[in-house]
């Protein structure tokens, strides 16, 4: 670039043979002394080594020659100032590139470097060069940086040192030689030509600003140094980082158009602080809806609290997403577990308080929550230090009164809690890899739509995904794998749990989930639980099993279908009730089991792959479809599909209602249960009362509470082979177990009948 040829700027002063009123002995400036008529100063025509010069006597202590013309100086232009000079007598001075810079309002800008470095002529008739660069910016090479606030100099030299002498200088020549320090003119634009200084402590954020105004469609280059920028800095052109930035953590660096991580690794120079910036730069700017990592890895080395990264928010609603590259734990004490251990009381009425809680300010939020009637996935949602109280995101099931609590404060390579609400929200394509160090995610105490797709979250230490309050709402995973650190360890060991979900409308979709202890607590109500492949197993020869899906709610409307349910089962509960005796309401209703595959292999004979534990007393099956499932165990038969576990208490069958248990499949698996259940009875000796057992093949072991049918199959005769066309009527709930049903007939009969009975009414 040359700005002689580009935009026709005048640069070369006149020369001396114009004569010598343009010529100043002071600063340049109008109306300083000219040399025009001095009786130190002579035009000579003619000269051995000069086809024209001036001849100058020095008589004062600094004598200045400067062109009284404003030179112009513009940012991103670099002026190199040169004179041949020659000793013609008397005393020999130094002499040395001197320049007078100006201004707005035609001021002098003070506080920049005026002179080039001093040669000392040391012989008669030698011709000497010399030269110096004046600019803008401090490149090497420039003698004198004038910065941005200089618009044009008055350009000459100085002659210093002992008075007398006489020289002759020759035309003074001033070029253009900004192609000097730019590799590619037509593309990148400087920072440093627009006033940066890049040495780590002066603010360089209004220059950035200045050289993205002056871009123009180019290419914004920051080159090797350090350069702090103390304010927003927002960039609309395409930057290049050579050298990196350092800024406060409440002021923000806005790439509009190099929008990616790797832009911001390189420009902070450190691939988490990069992250950081990057995501407080997503929340800030509405010109990009997702953070593209680019396939990079980010290498963490403990644990990101998104939120302090974005000090100015503490909410966000607005659809933001992290794609497409890998986040890695790197080993260190910060992902430790934080574990306090507390007294506190516990009041049912107050379900989701912890009261009078002890050592209040060391329990952190987002901890999990551990004692006698505490349920799985119990979290501190908030807490109050002042009054000592902890808010929970569930209430507990019997732990009533005050006792000790234990608290864990899992660490999470992204940790969403510091928002009071985040919706929106999204990862898709990213690899959380945590190594066996960290969790992977927790997310806000509120919000909704929080989305993951396509991710691997890879052998998380304890947690895939924590909801500690209601962040969860309408939460989306699809098409991801959850990879457990456990894998290794018997099913008993394990400890880790994909995901937990406290509110409403999750939707876990086409998932793959390797032997956690559970794949995930669903504790809100309508649900979507589809095309998942969940399994558990270990090769322990007769081995335990754990839940793979946990439902936490009694009314939870739920429909888990077409899953691989594989050494593991569903189990249904009601363990997050501060009042688990059934008392109002649907009690266990509303839940749809359709055309999944159940497998189990090598397992202990009373695993079955559905079971409802109820945690008190006078629950009942209210609106249950269990269909078109594949229920099949391996090395060895099982003795059901379904269970009720009594750890805590039973169902009341006595009140089951719309349930539907048929169409399924069962192999290797003893009780082929059905609701409606059609069986064959024969009766061999006649008899009044027909005893119909239908063993174990009523769902759940209940009983029997109505009959929908009763066909005979050929002749019902008496004893002595007459035929008989009544028919009998039915006594329910018979039997110690209340599953058999009575057929009474009018006289002592025998013969055969199929008769469909159900649990319900």
């Amino acid at each position: 670039m040359n700005k002689v040829i580009t935009e026709g700027i005048v640069l070369m002063p006149p020369a001396f043979s114009d004569g010598l009123d343009v010529w100043s002995s002071g600063d340049g400036t109008p109306g300083s002394d000219t040399y025009d008529g001095a009786i130190n100063a002579a035009f000579v025509p003619a000269d051995a080594d000069f086809s024209g010069c001036l001849e100058l006597q020095k008589t004062d202590s600094t004598q200045q020659l400067r062109h009284m013309g404003q030179t112009p100086l513009l940012p991103g232009c670099y002026l190199q100032i040169k004179v041949r000079i020659k000793a013609v007598s008397g005393a020999l001075p130094s002499v040395r590139i001197a320049a007078w810079a100006g201004g707005s309002g035609n001021g002098h800008v003070g506080g920049v470097v005026e002179t080039g470095p001093t040669t000392s002529l040391t012989s008669y008739g030698e011709v000497v060069e010399i030269s110096a660069i004046v600019g803008t910016g401090a490149r090497g090479g420039v003698d004198m940086t004038w910065g941005r606030s200089a618009s044009y100099g008055h350009m000459g030299l100085d002659l210093i040192g002992a008075n007398g002498g006489v020289v002759r200088v020759d035309d003074i020549e001033i070029v253009d030689i900004t192609s000097a320090y730019l590799r590619d003119m037509l593309s990148l634009v400087d920072v440093t030509d627009f006033g940066a200084v890049g040495d780590g402590v002066t603010n360089d954020a209004p220059a950035f600003e200045a050289a993205d105004d002056a871009a123009d469609g180019r290419r914004i280059l920051v080159p090797a140094g350090e350069f702090y920028l103390g304010d927003t800095v927002s960039l609309n052109h395409q930057v290049v980082f050579e050298g990196t930035v350092t800024m406060p953590t409440d002021e923000m660096l806005l790439l509009t158009k190099s929008f990616d991580f790797p832009t911001y690794a390189a420009a902070f120079g450190n691939e988490e602080l990069g992250f950081k910036k990057a995501f407080q730069a997503l929340i800030n700017n509405a010109d990009h809806d997702s953070l593209d990592l680019a396939g990079r890895k980010v290498s963490l080395s403990g644990p990101v609290d998104m939120q302090a990264a974005v000090p100015n928010k503490t909410s966000y609603a607005t659809r933001r997403v992290i794609r497409n590259g890998q986040i890695e734990a790197q080993s260190g004490a910060a992902w430790d577990t934080e574990t306090v251990t507390s007294q506190a009381t516990y009041d049912p009425s107050d379900s989701r308080t912890l009261s009078s809680v002890a050592n209040i300010a060391n329990i952190p939020v987002g901890a999990l929550v551990e004692g006698s009637g505490v349920g799985r996935e119990v979290y501190v949602k908030s807490k109050n230090t002042g009054a000592g109280e902890l808010t929970l995101n569930a209430p507990l099931y019997d732990a009533a009164g005050t006792q000790v609590f234990t608290f864990k404060d899992f660490k999470y390579m992204l940790d969403f809690s510091g928002f009071s609400a985040l919706s929106k929200f999204g990862i898709a394509e990213v690899e959380l890899q945590c190594n066996s160090y960290c969790s992977a995610i927790r997310l806000s105490p509120a919000g909704s739509v929080f989305s993951l797709e396509h991710c691997f979250i890879s052998r998380p230490k304890d947690r895939g995904i924590s909801s500690i309050g209601t962040g969860c709402q309408g939460i989306l995973v699809d098409n991801c794998q959850f990879l457990s650190a456990e894998e290794a360890e018997d099913v008993s060991d394990r400890s880790s749990l994909g995901l937990n979900v406290n509110a409403n409308d999750a939707k876990l979709r086409n998932n793959r989930i390797t032997k956690f202890r559970h794949f995930a607590l669903l504790a809100g109500g309508n649900n979507t639980v589809a095309g998942n492949h969940f399994f558990q197993g270990d090769s322990v020869a007769g081995g335990v099993r754990t839940a793979g899906l946990i439902l936490a709610s009694t009314y939870c409307s739920t429909t888990i279908s077409d899953n691989y349910i594989d050494n593991c089962f569903i189990e249904w509960t009601n363990e997050q009730d501060p009042t688990p005796d059934f008392d109002t309401g649907f009690s266990f209703s509303s839940l749809s089991i359709t055309d999944n595959v159940c497998l189990s292999g090598d397992v202990a004979p009373w695993f079955s792959y559905i079971v409802i534990k109820p945690h008190g007393t006078g629950h009942f099956l209210n609106g249950v479809t269990v269909s078109g499932n594949k229920f099949r165990s391996i090395n060895g038969n099982i003795d059901r599909a379904e269970r009720v576990d009594t750890s805590f208490s039973d169902l009341d069958f006595s009140r089951s209602k719309n349930v539907f248990f048929a169409g399924n499949t069962y192999h290797n698996v003893d009780a082929l249960v059905a609701n409606p259940l059609r069986i064959r009875h024969e009766q061999s000796s006649a008899a009044t009362t027909w005893t119909v057992d239908p063993g174990n093949a009523l769902p759940f072991g209940g009983r029997s509470r109505g009959v929908d049918s009763v066909i005979a199959l050929g002749a019902i005769t008496t004893s002595g082979g007459s035929s008989r066309h009544a028919m009998p009527y039915a006594e329910l709930e018979q039997g110690s177990a209340k599953d058999q049903v009575d057929l009474v007939w009018e006289e002592a009969v025998r013969g055969e009948v199929q008769l469909t009975m159900r649990i319900d009414k």
